[in-house]
């Protein structure tokens, strides 16, 4: 697979919607309204404080994810990320390529550890994809999240070091 990381670019908003529409439609990952407008899923995934990179094939924009700062002040030395896959590429190694990546312009950008505040125990393949990096499960959230398929079910607060401590 000839998968190029960049930064994203106000070029792609269209790839951008076509990879995070089916994902905030289906309800069952991200804690935003399934029925967000198109201008404000972009405004909250390309926010200011957030770096957005996309992954892309020769064809296509195939996936999306951001760095951010977790915390201020005596926090802000840990990141959060956020990642999507578009429906069609997923399965591919598109997830941990971008997984791999972030966690390199994380550390350029000199955060130390990186921190997924809500994972929702639904979501299997990311989990996995997680777990098999180093991230350990340091707390879960009983039934915070509202799964339209499965009701109410918990989330995970996952958790790795970049950098030796």
């Amino acid at each position: 697979m000839s998968l190029k990381i960049r930064p994203a670019t106000p070029a792609d908003a269209e790839a951008l919607w076509a990879i995070l529409k089916p994902a905030f439609r289906a309800g069952d990952t991200y804690t935003v309204a399934a029925d967000i407008p198109r201008a404000e899923a972009l405004a909250f995934w390309t926010a200011p404080e957030k770096s957005v990179y996309v992954a892309e094939l020769p064809s296509s924009v195939v996936g999306t994810f951001y760095v951010k700062a977790n915390q201020g002040g005596g926090g802000a030395h840990v990141c959060n990320a956020g990642f999507v896959v578009h429906p069609q590429a997923r399965g591919q190694g598109v997830a941990g390529a971008m997984l791999a990546h972030s966690q390199t312009v994380a550390r350029k950008m000199g955060f130390r550890a990186m921190q997924f505040n809500f994972v929702v125990t639904t979501n299997a393949g990311a989990i996995a994809i997680w777990a098999r990096d180093g991230f350990d499960t340091v707390g879960r959230l009983p039934g915070a999240f509202r799964h339209p398929v499965h009701g109410y079910v918990d989330a995970l607060v996952m958790y790795k070091q970049l950098v030796e401590t």
